[in-house]
């Protein structure tokens, strides 16, 4: 199996448990991986601070990159990252995709893997959508990225929040075509 080449990037949508979660999971299949880099919006950090009440974002193994640097490798389709992850994503940064406005890293990176034809998932975590979200979800999907809402299933009966949103990183781990073990339907 080819070991793959993933960009997460974290923004400062509600749900920074999500991101932990998803870097706890990172750590369990680095079997599977060959590079993970990290990107924080603005302030994806400052979000992560007041709702997990921690800074544990700075003791996982994988490369940051500020969200201004674009000398960073997965900056240029040439350099074969193969996977993007958006969680959360903010309606701010989806729209920014949607309509082709690189201004950042983060939004640049969605736009190489884009062209590149490569699989970006995007977790977006707001209720409720406006018309709006959903046009830009809809440009996203016909451009061949993968919108996957932070809604967790409950067949699997999580007994605490961290079981419920495995339930969703899971599924967006099994999207990215990470081999993962997790309850899936009926079985």
């Amino acid at each position: 199996m080819k070991k793959r080449k993933i960009i997460i990037a974290i923004t400062g949508a509600s749900g920074s448990i999500y991101a932990k979660l998803l870097f706890d999971k990172f750590l369990k299949l680095k079997n599977q991986i060959e590079d993970i880099g990290i990107v924080f919006s603005k302030n994806a950090k400052e979000i992560w601070e007041y709702e997990l009440e921690n800074k544990l974002y700075n003791d996982y193994p994988f490369k940051q990159y500020d969200v201004n640097d674009f000398y960073a490798p997965f900056a240029s389709g040439s350099a074969q990252y193969d996977t993007m992850i958006i969680c959360p994503c903010s309606m701010g940064t989806l729209g920014r995709i949607a309509n082709g406005t690189s201004d950042d890293l983060i939004t640049r990176t969605a736009d190489v893997i884009l062209k590149e034809k490569q699989k970006l998932i995007l977790i977006p975590r707001e209720i409720p959508y406006n018309l709006i979200h959903i046009k830009n979800m809809e440009t996203i999907t016909l451009a061949g990225g993968i919108i996957c809402p932070a809604t967790p299933s409950f067949y699997s009966k999580p007994k605490n929040i961290e079981d419920v949103v495995s339930t969703v990183i899971n599924r967006v781990l099994d999207l990215a075509d990470l081999e993962v073990d997790y309850k899936r339907w009926g079985k």
